[in-house]
């Protein structure tokens, strides 16, 4: 059955938060904003499709973010194809912009930051596809994000009309059926995509970022793990240990320090929040990966210029 979620009906002062609530719960950690406040208002209808997801957002004027610190937080790993019905948005991803008009569509994938940009009301349907099946199609798709796609290629045009048709009988068919034409969706989605590869020649530069992106991703979901290592994360992106410190050389980096860095930043904000002050120093310090409490106070000293504790004092004091 198809499950609907709605602001209205909700108090005006809270739908804006309802709706970050939501848009959190149907589709990955997001931040949303929007002028409107009280006034503002939107709908999600939502249908398991197999192993993918359908929806359809309706809303207002808002711009939603995907930051790294939510990505961090989650391991979610999802392609979102974004359908234009009514309205216009604009997607930003890999250091590309486009914009989604009625007839097209745009993907972004949920391992790296984004942004989504609606400056009046929209309405789109949103096919939520496990990454994998998507790689084991087409490889990587760093390359095609916040692309249009539909507009005037047959192909394209084609993957747009049965997806869109498919969402909308998304919860009326029987599971076998969807999962079948589920599938079918995401052959159709590769072989349209496919074809765009073969014709666009993107940047290297483009798909440096990509891979830092990639790489910062991985890292920060991985920062508990005080086993995390350079060639494990090399291995998990398919790229050598020294480009991987070649790729975080351009931020005057190396693997070493950008994940010192990355524990050390998390460890200050935990030991900043009010609501963590019952958890010992050491716990927090345990929680993102170190596992020696003397070498955890020395570098966090030589970072903040105090203690671990003394830092902890001072902030939860204002």
């Amino acid at each position: 059955m198809s499950i609907q979620f709605t602001t209205d009906g909700s108090p005006s002062h809270r739908r804006l938060a309802l709706w970050q609530d939501i848009v959190c719960d149907v589709f990955v950690g997001l931040d949303c904003k929007s002028d409107l406040g009280s006034a503002f208002r939107g709908s999600v209808t939502q249908a398991a499709l197999g192993k993918a997801v359908c929806s359809e957002v309706s809303s207002d004027r808002q711009h939603v973010f995907r930051t790294p610190s939510r990505i961090a937080r989650s391991d979610q790993d999802f392609v979102l194809i974004a359908l234009g019905n009514r309205g216009a948005g604009g997607v930003v991803q890999d250091g590309r912009e486009t914009v989604i008009h009625p007839g097209e569509f745009a993907l972004y994938d949920t391992t790296r930051p984004y942004e989504l940009k609606f400056n009046d009301t929209f309405t789109q349907t949103i096919f939520k596809v496990p990454r994998h099946l998507l790689q084991r199609r087409l490889g990587s798709t760093e390359t095609l994000t916040a692309m249009s796609f539909g507009a005037d290629v047959p192909l394209e045009r084609l993957a747009y009309d049965f997806i869109v048709r498919l969402c909308q009988s998304a919860d009326r068919l029987a599971p076998d059926n969807a999962a079948a034409l589920s599938e079918q969706a995401v052959d159709l989605l590769a072989m349209a995509l496919s074809e765009r590869l073969g014709k666009t020649s993107l940047p290297s530069s483009t798909h440096r970022s990509a891979l830092l992106y990639r790489l910062k991703a991985h890292i920060r979901t991985h920062l508990a793990d005080p086993d995390l290592s350079l060639s494990e994360t090399a291995a998990a992106l398919g790229i050598s240990s020294r480009y991987v410190n070649d790729l975080l050389a351009d931020e005057d980096a190396s693997f070493q320090r950008y994940v010192l860095g990355e524990r050390l930043a998390q460890c200050r904000r935990d030991l900043a929040s009010a609501v963590l002050a019952h958890r010992h120093i050491s716990e927090i310090a345990f929680a993102w990966g170190f596992n020696d409490l003397s070498h955890f106070g020395r570098v966090f000293r030589e970072h903040f210029g105090m203690s671990p504790r003394d830092f902890r004092h001072s902030q939860l004091r204002h």
